[in-house]
């Protein structure tokens, strides 16, 4: 059998092989992605290669390594769920890195993260005074959470005592210009209905619809192509 063949081959059964166990691994791997899930995920992907293009390996015996590798990840994903310390261990714990608007310089350094790096950090959840911050924590996925002082907090309407509405996610309509009637049948309306929403704007054409979403206050949200503006439409009116 030629070589190209056998490559074409190993590579096909290493990538469904390797689907099948980051089916089984779950979406933890992604989701909550620590230093030591991203050994992991480069380890099997390692030997998914191995497996792809190295044609004088055991094809058997490489499979059984990442299915090894891949059983154990599962086997330690559900110990981590039952076992408060396997869990530290593992995934470690999170770090707290400002107290009372003061860096603490030994848990930073602890950590291995400059002080730069703490600065941009906070940066990206808009948080440009460190004064401001009660508590900032580094979390053992490599993110920052971080508790405001709270005389700089947002005021919200409970604070104030004020009553809001419901405000719940919006259901998408129309996609790429194609109407979605399962999302229809499920807030029992009609295309009849939509097209005339649709028609407060004179918009006749459906294909030329980026985006319809109706939110649960009863507006609808319509983006058209291009550069073509968007509308909110009020459907209770």
């Amino acid at each position: 059998m030629p070589i190209t063949l056998v490559v074409v081959i190993r590579s096909i059964i290493a990538f469904f092989v390797l689907l099948l166990l980051v089916r089984l691994i779950g979406k933890q791997q992604v989701a909550q992605l620590t230093f030591f899930d991203y050994v992991l995920g480069i380890t099997i992907g390692s030997t998914a290669s191995t497996l792809s293009v190295q044609v004088n390996e055991n094809t058997l015996a490489t499979l059984v390594g990442m299915t090894v590798w891949a059983m154990l990840t599962i086997l330690l994903g559900y110990l981590d769920l039952h076992n408060t310390w396997l869990r530290k261990l593992i995934s470690g714990k999170a770090t707290v890195v400002i107290e009372n608007g003061k860096i603490l310089e030994d848990n930073l350094k602890r950590i291995r993260i400059p002080i730069d790096r703490l600065i941009s950090e906070l940066r990206t959840l808009g948080v440009f005074n460190i004064a401001d911050v009660e508590f900032a924590l580094f979390e053992p996925g490599g993110k920052i959470s971080v508790q405001k002082k709270s005389q700089k907090q947002p005021l919200t309407p409970s604070d104030i005592n004020l009553a809001t509405q419901y405000d719940g996610l919006p259901t998408n309509l129309i996609l790429d210009g194609l109407i979605l009637y399962d999302s229809l049948r499920s807030l029992n309306l009609s295309k009849a209905w939509l097209l005339h929403q649709l028609g407060k704007q004179n918009i006749n054409d459906i294909s030329e619809v980026s985006l319809a979403q109706l939110d649960t206050r009863g507006n609808l949200y319509v983006d058209l192509k291009g550069d073509k503006p968007y509308y909110i439409i009020p459907t209770n009116s």
